[in-house]
């Protein structure tokens, strides 16, 4: 009896709603069209051009939030964005809040609705283009794009699978993307070792997972630093960042981890959870015993980037090896020549084996314009102008004069860093990211390939891409539905397991706890969140 009552109680709520989102969109495109006759008046009213620069005769201010690098200026300052206001007339009123702070400041001032005209570099999961686009606290996009973005209308012609990875399963476009075609994607974790240290105590290259535990155990107790003191790091690495991670150290027990608390793999079109595979137990408590020897960094869980960086930077050298994708960005450009390229290692079966990573080279968070914008058609022009081939190589990665000079062709070519200089602490301070698109084909046309992109690209094909699976979980846009229960179980699944990973490398005890631990994911909705996950992953991939 109470459950035909709860079914007729919900059959009528969900009625209700249905006229009412039915209503509001009727009422929704009134408004809109009002909107439009609005925003054409003020348009005028300052001068708009729809074509060429400037976007308009009269000053207009925008105002937009972003995150910023800790190592970055005010937007404000930045070069880049000042050329723009002078090209454009179009006056960017800038809120910059710190990367870590970020999303909890940009989740209030939604909840609050005191909202910007746009966010910058967004930030913007799935589920908040979904929430805030149906909701109308970000407006569609489509529009504005056909009629005001002809730089970003021409990449959608190049590349319509760019244009699918925006567009929401609701048919709206309700952000802009940001592209970097070069190749590198899966390939975020790179081992180094100091050579220079392997050379002082006569040690080879270790090939194996046992080598390199000898070799980590001989940096800690031979001072390879000579100076006397108990100082040497065997080994760092950025726990469950989004790059430089532990994953392929768990995968040389036959598991890659992706990266960035990403615990979906793919194996033979089979999505698996890896933190509940014996891969994972074997390997976390495996590492357990070099954390006890003293082996892995036992500030690895709790560091942050920086923290990483300044160990590579002391004043006596104290890292014997690092997981990251670029040497110079940890131990600075007067160490790089001590450090090598570690070749993947053979695991405990005697096979290597390299992650691949579910990150694509596509992001579709890169912008957005919300519903306080008086001005959207000339926030689209202002925007558009990032998409300009050159101009994009510039938001990516810094200003002609600063990083670039052009050639006799008119190509973006690296100036010669200032010196002592890293590129990867350098960039931050003068390329904001956000709204950009760089195809492969712009390299060695528009632009030439930054210096450590060629590197790592010839490390990847030389070290890793032979070993890489082949299967990794695509960039897929899931549905409403789908978004709502994936945000309601994966964000606590997730914390759980970094918390458990984090005691259990540190602390040990991944044997006692590990049977009531999957219990718990279990009771968490582990097998629901894995069925969607599977799911999805079919129907992406044509299967019924």
């Amino acid at each position: 009896m109470i459950q035909s009552i709860k079914k007729s109680v919900k059959k009528k709520v969900s009625t209700f709603l249905a006229l009412g989102l039915g209503v509001s969109i009727a009422l929704a495109g009134c408004t809109d069209a009002q909107k439009v006759s609005n925003n054409e008046k003020k348009e005028e009213d300052v001068g708009f051009h729809k074509t060429g620069l400037p976007i308009v005769d009269k000053q207009v201010t925008l105002k937009f939030v972003s995150p910023k690098s800790p190592l970055a200026p005010d937007y404000s300052e930045m070069t880049i964005f000042k050329r723009l206001e002078k090209a454009t007339n179009v006056k960017i009123k800038w809120t910059n809040i710190p990367g870590d702070g970020y999303q909890e400041k940009k989740n209030l001032m939604l909840a609050s609705g005191d909202l910007p005209d746009a966010f910058y570099a967004s930030g913007f999961s799935d589920y908040d283009l979904i929430k805030y686009g149906q909701n109308g606290t970000i407006i569609p996009l489509e529009d504005l794009i056909d009629k005001y973005a002809p730089n970003l209308k021409k990449i959608f012609e190049q590349r319509p699978e760019l244009k699918k990875i925006v567009t929401a399963p609701d048919g709206h476009i309700y952000s802009l993307p940001r592209a970097e075609e070069m190749d590198l994607i899966g390939m975020p974790n790179i081992m180094f070792i100091n050579k220079a240290w392997l050379d002082k105590l006569g040690l080879k290259m270790p090939t194996t997972l046992e080598e390199y535990h000898d070799v980590l155990k001989a940096f800690k107790e031979r001072d390879p630093n000579g100076n006397g003191k108990k100082d040497e790091i065997p080994l760092t690495f950025w726990f469950n960042g989004w790059c430089g991670n532990e994953g392929d150290l768990i995968g040389l027990f036959g598991l890659p981890v992706s990266s960035g608390g990403d615990y979906r793999v793919v194996r033979d079109g089979k999505v698996l959870f890896a933190a509940v595979q014996p891969e994972f137990k074997e390997a976390i408590k495996y590492f357990h015993g070099w954390v006890k020897e003293g082996l892995i960094d036992p500030e690895v869980v709790t560091q942050k980037v920086e923290d990483l960086f300044a160990k590579g930077k002391t004043k006596d050298p104290t890292l014997g090896s690092f997981i990251w994708w670029e040497n110079t960005e940890v131990v600075g450009t007067d160490r790089v020549k001590d450090y090598a390229v570690l070749p993947p290692l053979k695991g405990k079966d005697g096979k290597i084996i390299i992650g691949r990573s579910n990150y694509s080279e596509y992001g579709r968070d890169a912008f957005v314009i919300t519903s306080a914008n008086k001005h959207p058609e000339i926030t689209m022009r202002w925007v558009d102008q990032l998409y300009e081939p050159k101009m994009s190589a510039q938001i990516n990665w810094g200003p002609i004069g600063e990083i670039y000079e052009e050639d006799k062709n008119g190509m973006l070519v690296n100036k010669e860093l200032p010196k002592g200089v890293a590129m990867g602490e350098y960039r931050q301070k003068v390329a904001p990211g956000g709204p950009f698109v760089v195809l492969r084909e712009y390299f060695g046309k528009v632009v030439d390939m930054e210096p450590r992109a060629k590197e790592r690209l010839q490390i990847l094909d030389k070290y890793y891409r032979p070993y890489m699976v082949k299967e990794n979980y695509p960039f897929i846009f899931f549905s409403p539905e789908d978004l709502d229960k994936i945000n309601s179980i994966e964000p606590e699944i997730k914390e759980f397991v970094k918390q458990k990973e984090a005691k259990w490398l540190i602390e040990g005890g991944i044997e006692e706890e590990w049977d009531d631990y999957v219990a718990q994911l279990k009771a968490m909705g582990l097998d629901e969140l894995m069925k969607i996950y599977q799911k999805d992953l079919d129907k992406f991939n044509g299967k019924k």
